[in-house]
């Protein structure tokens, strides 16, 4: 059975999707090869400052459009979601075949709609999970880069190209250097999706009262509220679950952050003014992509990097690159999210020396 009917997902997602910028071909191609250059190039930068070494040999990012970046996203969705699938059509009271067809086809849509709202707005993305290979064998993960929107982003901000570029490609691959160089960091991620999804209350009555919530949720976040959807959906388990799950990802998050500021001054010339008006543009945007963003929660993945770039920078203040790594030891070693907030309980809990005040 399928929970979400994915190919109406993609063909709603690409429908409804905005056309990227007016570039001629010739523009495009330099584009597209500059990106591959340069996410090469940043690669190389970002292990030699974070000191994070992996087996994997380095290649170049996938280039994609925005339909591209759509269905790239699906098939993620596909891996990260089959367990819950698998959950459902194995439960001792599996919804009647109707059900499951009209539901498929109206979350269908609904992931379409969202897919097609975010893929004009995704610079790039490190893609953990894929689908196998011809082979059968796992895939280990994609950097990806949605060209249009940087195009975008750049005549936008009116910024230097090659610099932004670049910039962006520091950010990305710290994640992809992240996911290769910490052997057990994607299978821990990954885990955690899946706990978080198999904790799913799918009880009917349940699942009404949530939609219930979220309807309520929406009107809130119209008049000005502060709530997002992914609050209201959740179970209380699945609540714990997630705040183990956002301070991983607040790590992730905010060391891509610190290490694209870090290196950027003495590889991007320009990068002061990128960062000032990049910052201006991610609080931007209509009531109307506010409140959307808000309700997704990506204003909450915003915080996340101010957040998760604020501990790394005041661990490695304290104990230097190496004593920072100590993070990537095991999973024991991840800040939890009262430490995300108090670096120095992290640093004492981890290292084992007390911080000292700024």
């Amino acid at each position: 059975m399928q929970v979400i009917d994915w190919d109406l997902a993609v063909s709603t997602g690409t429908r409804l999707v905005r056309p990227g910028p007016q570039v001629t071909r010739e523009e495009a191609r330099q584009a597209v090869a500059e990106l591959r250059t340069l996410s090469r190039e940043a690669e190389g930068h970002v292990r030699e400052f974070t000191k994070i070494d992996a087996e994997t040999a380095p290649e170049a990012a996938t280039i994609v459009d925005r339909p591209g970046w759509i269905r790239a996203n699906v098939e993620g969705f596909r891996v990260v979601l089959e367990p819950l699938t698998q959950k459902i059509a194995g439960g001792a009271n599996p919804p009647p075949a109707i059900v499951s067809a009209v539901g498929s086809r109206i979350t269908g849509v609904e992931v379409g709609a969202v897919l097609a709202f975010l893929a004009s707005r995704v610079l790039g993305q490190y893609e953990l999970f894929l689908p196998p290979d011809p082979t059968g064998r796992e895939a280990t993960g994609r950097l990806t880069l949605v060209a249009p929107n940087i195009v975008h982003a750049e005549r936008e901000m009116n910024v230097n190209p090659h610099d932004f570029r670049l910039w962006v490609c520091l950010h990305e691959e710290t994640h992809r250097v992240q996911f290769t160089g910490v052997s057990w960091l994607r299978e821990y991620v990954r885990s955690q999706m899946t706990d978080f999804l198999l904790a799913s209350d799918l009880d009917l009555p349940t699942l009404v009262e949530r939609l219930r919530n979220a309807a309520d949720t929406i009107q809130d976040v119209v008049k000005g509220g502060e709530g997002n959807l992914i609050d209201v959906i959740q179970s209380p388990q699945q609540k714990e679950m997630l705040d183990r799950l956002t301070a991983v990802m607040t790590l992730v998050e905010g060391h891509g952050d610190f290490v694209m500021d870090a290196v950027g001054p003495s590889v991007v010339p320009s990068v002061a003014e990128i960062r000032g008006k990049f910052a201006q543009r991610r609080e931007g945007g209509s009531k109307l992509d506010r409140t959307i963003r808000r309700l997704l929660g990506i204003d909450l993945k915003m915080k996340q990097y101010a957040e998760g770039s604020a501990f790394v920078r005041r661990v490695v203040e304290k104990a230097g690159m190496d004593g920072f790594n100590r993070v990537w030891t095991s999973p024991n070693t991840l800040p939890t999210p009262a430490e995300i907030s108090d670096p120095d309980a992290w640093v004492r809990r981890v290292i084992g020396t007390p911080a000292l005040p700024s």
